[in-house]
């Protein structure tokens, strides 16, 4: 039987028919929807080209042809990207018969040596073969270059992956190499903005380091004001990534429990190490691909630490017939750890590969950490015995931090608002409006009343500096009189308990001195409401201000400076100023007019206003405490509070 045709429509009746079904193909599907497959346009997905081509050369690294790697930021905006593989192959494809295999791989989705059982990789970290053809297609330029067979072969791409002629070979390989040069442009029509950020790329390539032992990887960045060239290789791999994630903290003892098996199809190593901290950090990796997300290999390994643990308490006597078992975050409480697993055709979830599901790697972790464990407890029963203390001591905490959450539940349920005494609140009653300044002590609290609106401004002074929460227990720092204030005020309650929807503010702005102890506050701050109110900070509610730490006449008008620079900045631009500069130690000794009046940037008019609308959580918070820069949030702390340490970044 004949198809039927759609019937003409109306006159002046929208269709919906055969014509208007729109095929996608070739590239065009990445640039219609590049979200789908670089997860955005903004920042992340700008540096996920970067990871594409990379993670590319990490894979022949993986499959034993590769030992270098170098990544350079152009000075003109490009990516480039050089491994000492195999190259990839040059010769005719033979499904696509006036098309080399590289040209296929460049313009082709879902085309690569990741699939089949051929002699491409047996173990990669791409999945759905679309890596290095998005980032042709993202881009404005892509200059392929391979070293193979003795040849030198280069083809061109432009405006969105349209070749540019042929493969060709232009001269013989230099010094016999092989190898593939991947150089990029990103479209600016696509993202957002196309500035790499060096320090974001340096941490992946450092990471990757880790994970592949023995894997040079070089890193130099072209632009101006760059810093020196890095190089990472790490003969000891992951055992390497622990001690290097532990050495800002104090570790619970030196060694570093480190195993690995391979079964056939799947492999895992695994590195640990305690330290005296209270949060637990698990990198877990498949492929050399970050799963941030977790999956299956981290449900086994949590799950087979907890047994081990147990077992071997009981086993010395530690834990008595009547004692209950350990809980798996009172085991888990200081430890960092490092899982990476091997396996062919992994099942992650969406293209930025956030979990993996792969169910037998979850038994295969299981029976090499049940087994390589607990070999390593009864050859080391001194670090054994402090693991199992540890968590004995986190398991009281834990009971002890319920009773406390509970009586905190109680009183505020009779105390009604139980609003702190020190608050100066608004009279607004809508959070969506209402702004709490947290200021550094009562002097400085009496100057921000003066200057505040206070119909959507409240202000509640803290004394001195707050407790560490990276060093106490929940229990303790339920006890603790400002901790208190600022859960009362905010009034949303506490880590498992935070209802962001109840909170009385909708921005909750930190604003500390300029000098030192002012800094180590406003790190303080930020380390509690990470850790024990985290959709606070993940949803834009945490903003931090930045308040003058000089002042100085010109004529007859107050000008205010950030910092030490800015006051250098000034003297050049005015090497003829007489007067000098009056250092602000605190706002406390700034008067309600001048906290009123200040501004540090032409147009604004506070300092309360610049704390609202310039401090914002994107500056200071998400880029450095939720990102994916591991170092950067580590020198964060440390530049701001050298005694703060964040135990899972």
């Amino acid at each position: 039987m004949a198809l039927k045709t759609d019937k003409a429509p109306t006159v002046g009746e929208p269709t919906y028919d055969a014509g208007d079904i729109t095929v996608l193909e070739g590239l065009d599907p990445v640039r219609k929807r590049p979200g789908m497959y670089i997860g955005s346009t903004g920042p992340t997905g700008l540096h996920h080209l970067v990871w594409e081509v990379v993670d590319n050369a990490v894979d022949e690294a993986m499959a034993g042809h590769c030992d270098r790697i170098e990544v350079t930021l152009l000075a003109d905006g490009g990516v480039k990207v050089v491994d000492n593989g195999r190259g990839i192959p040059t010769g005719i494809h033979p499904k696509y018969k006036d098309k080399t295999a590289a040209e296929v791989v460049l313009t082709v989705l879902h085309a690569g040596g990741k699939f089949g059982e051929g002699g491409g990789y047996k173990v990669s970290g791409g999945l759905h073969g679309v890596g290095v053809s998005v980032v042709n297609a993202l881009s404005t330029r892509l200059l392929l270059e391979i070293d193979r067979d003795g040849d030198h072969h280069v083809m061109e791409f432009a405006d969105g992956g349209t070749p540019q002629g042929k493969l060709t070979v232009t001269g013989k390989a230099p010094r016999g190499r092989t190898g593939t040069t991947v150089s990029f442009w990103p479209d600016a029509s696509i993202f957002e903005e196309i500035d790499f950020r060096a320090q974001t790329v340096v941490e992946r390539l450092q990471v990757m380091a880790f994970l592949n032992k023995g894997l040079e990887i070089h890193f130099e960045d072209l632009r101006p004001d760059a810093k020196p060239p890095q190089s990472f290789r790490y003969k000891d791999g992951i055992v390497d990534y622990v001690k290097h994630l532990n050495a800002s903290k104090e570790a619970l003892f030196r060694k570093v429990c480190s195993f690995e098996q391979k079964e056939e199809a799947m492999e895992v190593e695994i590195a640990l190490q305690w330290n005296a901290g209270f949060y637990e950090s698990i990198h877990s990796f498949a492929n050399g691909i970050s799963t941030i997300d977790g999956g299956m290999h981290e449900e086994g390994f949590k799950k087979s630490l907890t047994n081990v643990a147990n077992k071997y308490a009981r086993a010395k006597g530690t834990l008595k017939e009547k004692d209950d078992n350990l809980q798996g975050e009172d085991i888990r409480e200081g430890i960092t750890a490092i899982i990476s697993v091997r396996l062919q055709d992994p099942q992650f979830e969406g293209q930025t590969k956030g979990k993996l599901g792969n169910v037998p790697v979850r038994s295969m972790v299981e029976r090499a950490t049940n087994e390589k464990l607990a070999e390593w407890f009864e050859e080391n029963p001194r670090e054994a015995n402090q693991i199992i203390q540890k968590g004995l001591l986190a398991a009281r905490a834990r009971v002890a931090a319920r009773s406390a959450r509970d009586l905190t539940r109680r009183k505020s349920a009779l105390d009604g608002a139980g609003l702190p005494g020190k608050l100066v609140d608004c009279s607004s009653k809508e959070p969506r409006e209402s702004e709490l300044f947290i200021v550094e002590g009562n002097s400085a609290g009496g100057s921000a009343k003066d200057a505040r609106n206070p119909k959507t401004q409240a202000i509640l002074p803290i004394r001195g500096k707050i407790l560490n929460v990276e060093r106490a227990r929940i229990d303790k720092m339920l006890k603790n009189t400002e901790i208190q204030a600022l859960i009362s005020a905010i009034g949303a309650g506490l880590a498992e308990d935070f209802d962001i929807t109840k909170i009385r503010y909708h921005k909750v702005i930190i604003l500390a001195d300029a000098d030192v102890d002012g800094s180590h506050i406003r790190t303080l701050l930020l380390t509690f409401f990470f850790r024990q109110m985290k959709p606070l900070v993940e949803g834009g509610f945490v903003y931090v201000a930045q308040p003058p730490l000089f002042s100085t006449l010109v004529g007859k008008e107050k000008i205010y400076l950030k910092d030490e620079n800015a006051r250098a900045t000034f003297l050049a631009e005015h090497p003829n100023h007489k007067a000098d500069f009056q250092r602000l130690k605190g706002l406390g000794e700034m008067d309600f007019g001048e906290l009123k009046d200040t501004t540090m940037d032409p147009g604004q008019r506070s300092l309360l206003q610049v704390a609202v609308e310039q401090a914002t959580i994107a500056d200071e918070v998400t880029s450095v405490l939720m990102g994916e820069d591991v170092e950067l949030r580590r020198n964060f702390i440390q530049t701001n509070a050298k005694d703060v340490r964040f135990l899972d970044i």
